[in-house]
């Protein structure tokens, strides 16, 4: 049975419907889940307004969105089925730095920051009615002393306190007397503000594999503001006080607030802007759909994408994998930034997409012991080779028979590579396959960071040879296993060494890139555990963004 908690509809003065913003937390779904409910029911409930339905249908269109929200299927309530293989951990010291470096753009971005115009007429002792007025208000310059952010069931909750804000402003004034018409005069004016305090409380939820922000408080607090008038009469600055003190708190309140939603909205769509896809060359791509919605710890922010590898055209391998019971790290009391764990389905992903794409066969013509590259250097390795076919020159056809088998332990990732090596004479322009060796290599790999992407290494552990067919007799299979060693370690391994270390780009926003990073393997996993630092000339405020 669900249980949900009780829903506060209001009728605003624009003639639809609102939603209470405060939730009780007392239902058997995840308070995720019922953020998305109250953003379903209000949704639903704006699609009516005031002067199509009387109060009577009104109470029977809002029984139908709670009537009808009971029926929706099932997976809108549950956890996604899918599995995520890449985790980001952000931990407290990543979530400082995103905060610091949120609020410094916020700060750069909105001020300057021009006010509305306030007028108001008032009453000055001995003077009479006086028609007041500041213009050109302005907040050009804002400090936050100190912040923080917190994170939990309530969401993300950052907070900018103990703010100084400095304003400029131009004042006028007129009235009239018995004696002249109208006394007017016009000056400047600067404002101080202290004690000023933001909060901003934020959901993030996973809407069909892209990220959702929303907004569940907004406030700004000013504590006083002190204003200094230039020039005007004795009495213009106690006048400007009373009538024009409590205006201009509300006013910086309010330019600030909405200026913070406008910037949530601008977030949102950055946010929905992410790719769900991340191409890393023409073969394959890197499927960065989000899985599940984000987990807030009071220490960490965990966000899952798919991360298994594609086919450039969009073939996917999905279906072969699954994670099983292990779970990604915990960031509490990390000292770096962020922590991405990558599965090693992954790599396996990886391994099959090339596979399907036959990039694991190749035809060797040159080597650094080339003299194994004509059937002279293999006369005494293989007689009758030279025997049936002196002094032509060879080629070696190396084909993967099966996708590599990837292994991530605590110590080493361990791969076990099935090949065929078919030896190709050139007769006469003809290319004559002679005989095909069996190889099973074991190898071992490591993980390392260039930049932002993540390369690897691998050397040669060991591998048998086994003679699978043969068009020149029986082989003898302890000398030709000496010579596919010299092959291996010389041409095959440099080869995947070549590509391995090229690496692929981890799934990070444009503009960050990875500080001090270190790797570690840890229960199936290859876990990149770093700093994070933001290229200035890269503008939050772009759309869209691209990995």
């Amino acid at each position: 049975m669900l249980i949900f908690p009780p829903v506060a509809f209001m009728v605003s003065s624009n003639k639809r419907f609102s939603l209470g913003r405060n939730p009780p937390h007392c239902l058997l779904l995840s308070e995720k889940r019922t953020l998305k409910f109250y953003q379903f029911i209000e949704q639903a409930a704006n699609c009516f307004h005031m002067d199509d339905i009387s109060s009577k249908s009104m109470a029977h269109a809002i029984s139908l969105i709670v009537f009808s929200f009971l029926f929706i299927s099932a997976s809108a309530l549950v956890q996604s089925n899918q599995e995520g293989f890449i985790s980001a951990v952000i931990s407290n010291k990543g979530l400082d730095f995103g905060k610091d470096l949120l609020i410094e753009k916020a700060v750069s971005s909105i001020f300057p920051l021009q006010l509305s115009d306030i007028e108001k007429s008032v009453k000055i002792p001995v003077i009479g009615k006086v028609q007041l007025g500041l213009y050109n208000i302005i907040i050009y310059s804002v400090d936050f002393a100190s912040s923080s952010v917190d994170t939990g069931d309530s969401g993300i909750v950052l907070v900018a306190s103990d703010a100084t804000a400095n304003l400029s402003m131009d004042w006028k004034y007129s009235y009239k007397t018995w004696l002249l018409p109208t006394i007017s005069d016009k000056g400047s004016a600067t404002v101080q503000v202290q004690g000023m305090e933001v909060v901003l409380n934020v959901a993030i939820i996973n809407q069909e594999g892209t990220l959702k922000l929303i907004l569940l408080e907004c406030r700004c607090d000013v504590k006083d503001i002190s204003i200094k008038v230039d020039g005007g009469a004795s009495w213009l600055y106690q006048g400007i006080v009373d009538a024009f003190q409590g205006k201009i708190v509300s006013a910086i309140e309010d330019a600030i607030i909405k200026k913070i939603r406008e910037g949530i909205i601008k977030l949102d769509s950055l946010l929905q802007s992410l790719p769900k896809e991340m191409q890393v060359n023409d073969v394959v791509a890197l499927n960065v759909t989000f899985v599940d919605d984000p987990l807030l710890s009071d220490s960490s922010i965990e966000l899952e994408i798919n991360g298994l590898f594609t086919g450039a055209d969009g073939t996917s391998v999905s279906n072969y994998y699954c994670k099983g019971s292990q779970s990604f790290l915990s960031s509490k009391g990390s000292a770096k930034m962020v922590e991405i764990s990558l599965h090693e389905n992954v790599f396996k992903s990886a391994a099959s997409v090339y596979f399907d794409a036959n990039y694991m066969h190749w035809t060797v013509d040159k080597i650094p012991d080339q003299s194994l590259m004509n059937t002279d250097g293999w006369r005494y390795i293989i007689p009758q080779l030279y025997e049936q076919y002196p002094d032509d020159d060879m080629n070696l056809s190396v084909a993967v028979t099966s996708p590599p088998i990837i292994r991530i332990s605590d110590q080493d990732i361990d791969t076990t590579i099935y090949a065929d090596l078919i030896i190709e004479v050139l007769n006469s322009s003809e290319v004559v396959p002679v005989t095909c060796i069996s190889l099973v290599i074991s190898a071992s790999c490591s993980a390392e960071i260039d930049g932002n992407n993540l390369a690897g290494s691998i050397s040669l552990v060991n591998f048998t040879a086994s003679l699978k067919w043969s068009n020149i007799g029986n082989l003898d299979m302890h000398l030709v296993q000496a010579a596919m060693s010299t092959i291996l370690k010389t041409y095959f391994m440099p080869y995947l060494n070549l590509h391995l270390r090229k690496g692929f780009p981890l799934p990070l926003p444009h503009g960050f890139k990875l500080q001090n990073a270190e790797t570690m393997l840890l229960d199936s996993m290859v876990t990149v555990c770093s700093d994070l630092s933001f290229t200035d000339r890269y503008d939050l405020n772009q759309l869209p963004v691209y990995w």
